[in-house]
């Protein structure tokens, strides 16, 4: 086991450096200059010597092996430059709002798991009968609604009619704990939905599977109830895809939570990204990517391991 968890580790440190290697080698293979290209507002060209100045700031003149020992380093250091905009630094803003994203992803992951692995396995146990049909029919619907719309809608019926809930807006945990908690709820849910729908399609098609397998025909010759077969043997060898396939999906989320933000007014990361994109600031979007390419690296290397420990079959393979 410990194995193979070195070999994942070493794979996924493979990994962060190709990414942070692919990122410094595509912003210098955009035609153009970088500096310029910052600079020009529409048809009209940049100064030239706000270009020489702003390429000395980002160390544009030096030799292009520098320039990435320097990315490299700064990286390694967390130091992943100033923003253009404000000065500020971007990994303090970075830290400032991806724990705001994880949050939103995190309890929208448990909801969606805590709702999903249950109702798969109840249609899988009855599949083909009306209960089985019906959460089919609920899933399609969820994993078809744009996820703007879900927010909209929950905005609509939950804080402007029922206003059981407040619109958006954020207020930090710490500040005011209950209305952190209400305000979390709406933008969670949202992202939930279409994460519930994956996740109970999964877990409905691996438990079929599962309740194939001839250790359960040999468990039900035994005499042994649906219940305890369903605890003992189904429901832990099922999860590893839904387990694999909710990791990919929260890795997904990290960048795509774009619009909830947005639709809630909840600072996050993704946001962040946009406004960096549309300012054009271009530390800020290196710092960005990078980071939430790192996090889905590692996020993987979580699922790896944690499918290991409950299928210790799987690291034999690389052990």
């Amino acid at each position: 086991m410990l194995r193979y968890i070195a070999y994942r580790s070493l794979v996924a440190l493979f990994l962060v450096w190709l990414v942070v290697s692919l990122v410094f080698l595509l912003l210098h293979l955009i035609p153009g200059d970088p500096a310029e290209l910052l600079l020009s507002q529409g048809s009209l060209a940049a100064d030239p010597a706000a270009v020489a100045a702003l390429r000395e700031r980002m160390g544009l003149n030096d030799p292009l092996w520098r320039q990435y020992l320097d990315h490299l380093g700064g990286v390694l250091t967390g130091d992943l430059g100033t923003s253009f905009r404000d000065g500020a630094p971007v990994a303090e803003q970075i830290a400032l709002r991806l724990p705001r994203t994880l949050e939103v992803i995190g309890a929208a992951t448990l909801l969606a798991a805590l709702l999903g692995v249950p109702l798969g396995t109840y249609a899988a146990v009855r599949a083909g009968g009306k209960a089985d049909g019906l959460l089919s029919l609920l899933s399609s619907i969820a994993l078809s609604t744009p996820v703007f719309v879900v927010g909209s809608v929950a905005i609509l019926i939950f804080a402007q009619k029922l206003q059981w809930l407040p619109a958006g807006g954020f207020v930090s945990f710490s500040e005011d704990p209950v209305q952190h908690l209400k305000l979390l709820i709406l933008p969670a849910s949202a992202v939930a939905i279409s994460l519930w729908a994956v996740i109970t399609r999964m877990t409905r098609a691996t438990v079929i599977e599962v309740l194939e397998r001839d250790y359960v025909r040999t468990a039900r010759a035994k005499g042994l109830s649906r219940a305890p077969i369903l605890r003992r043997h189904v429901v832990r060898n099922a999860m590893i895809p839904v387990l694999t396939i909710t990791g990919l999906e929260m890795g997904t989320l990290i960048g795509g939570t774009v619009l909830v933000e947005f639709v809630f007014n909840w600072p996050g990361l993704s946001g962040y990204l946009v406004s960096a994109v549309d300012a054009r600031d271009y530390p800020e979007v290196v710092g960005i990517v990078i980071v939430i390419s790192m996090l889905f690296v590692f996020l993987n290397l979580a699922v790896d391991v944690v499918n290991a420990l409950l299928d210790p079959r799987i690291s034999l393979v690389k052990s």
